[in-house]
């Protein structure tokens, strides 16, 4: 399939399979869930401790959350396409080619994965803030498995990133009419948004603002409010551009979605900051993890000054190393170095027990 991007000089060719195993044939766009998802796991499994939770639990929770994200997607995706499905339901289990809904990837994967974390008794919200960088991580490049499909683009634009291939013509030319009546006028020759990188870059934006904001978060949930009201502050907007969106009559099911997601993030973030605020217990709703992190590291720092402020008394003395004890000056700061390293979270019962 020639997919050429005029504007920019670029013609490109691509195809849907990936590489073939026998006579098997593997998708692009199960290759790049797959390279999503690896990324994600990788990720959120490094940063588990910073966020007091147990990194092996993590990935049970993982495990179970992909599954119920997948069959999430794809029934949320059938359930609003069922014409398409009617007369071969056995279509529905086809997931090669593409046919997923992200927000019912999302809701499926909450729930499985908030079960998962009451079963292995996990605190949850830490977990869901890990869940929405990963989330990013797995959005941001599982959109390009839409352009190896070309689908989940845009109306036509005049900018010099506008895409154009054989199926964005066929596409608006056969759904000319509908788009009409949503009061979208579309030309088939000319190119079109490409949505899917849109949504990609802004994921991954999304994603690079939050690992910033990691260690300066106020509360255990935060991450993941702000991963909900990000995403769907700019859902909104390119679902606005797209000629694909799953309707309810005029209503497109996405936006409508992406829009709620934004208020409810407003609302909750206010309420939860201002109880903070108001509240006269010291550390309240004090992220657990961030709390011991940030205090052993005032620890080992304060223990480093102390060994480098003895060790500059002593050379400015002259004294022969010996200390008190019989050590030598060597030994005694090969014990300070070690009292200086920071005690494992997990010795202080701040991550989930095996």
């Amino acid at each position: 399939m020639r997919v050429s991007f005029p504007g920019l000089g670029l013609d490109l060719q691509i195809g849907q399979v990936a590489f073939k195993i026998g006579s098997f044939e593997i998708y692009w766009y199960a290759v790049v869930i797959t390279l999503g998802l690896v990324l994600a796991v990788l990720y959120t499994y490094r940063r588990a401790k910073l966020f007091g939770v147990n990194s092996d639990k993590l990935l049970d929770v993982i495990f179970w959350g992909f599954f119920g994200g997948v069959i999430g997607a794809r029934l949320y995706y059938v359930a609003y396409s069922w014409d398409m499905f009617k007369d071969d339901p056995l279509r529905i289990l086809n997931f090669r080619t593409g046919g997923m809904a992200i927000y019912g990837g999302i809701i499926g994967a909450l729930l499985v994965g908030v079960t998962a974390c009451k079963l292995k008794k996990m605190r949850v919200l830490p977990v869901l803030d890990l869940a929405g960088m990963g989330f990013l991580i797995g959005q941001s490049l599982g959109r390009w498995g839409n352009f190896f499909n070309q689908e989940a683009f845009g109306a036509n634009t005049s900018l010099p990133w506008g895409m154009y291939s054989q199926n964005t013509h066929d596409y608006l030319q056969l759904h000319a009419a509908n788009l009409a009546d949503l009061g979208v006028a579309v030309d088939p020759t000319m190119p079109v948004h490409p949505c899917f990188l849109y949504e990609s870059l802004w994921c991954a934006l999304g994603l690079l603002l939050l690992h910033l904001y990691t260690k300066h978060r106020k509360f255990d949930g935060e991450m993941f409010l702000f991963y909900i009201g990000w995403y769907g502050a700019g859902r909104f907007v390119i679902e606005g551009l797209r000629t694909d969106s799953l309707m309810i009559g005029r209503i497109r099911i996405s936006q409508l979605l992406a829009a709620l997601c934004v208020i409810a993030t407003a609302v909750i973030w206010l309420v939860v900051r201002s109880k903070i605020k108001s509240s006269h217990q010291e550390g309240y709703l004090t992220p657990v993890g961030m709390t011991e992190v940030g205090r052993l590291e005032a620890q080992t720092a304060q223990n480093k000054k102390q060994q480098e402020k003895e060790k500059a008394a002593s050379q400015d003395s002259g004294e022969t190393d010996i200390s008190p004890t019989g050590e030598t000056a060597e030994q005694a700061e090969a014990e300070a170095a070690k009292d200086a390293q920071p005690v494992e979270a997990e010795e202080l019962g701040i991550i989930e027990e095996e």
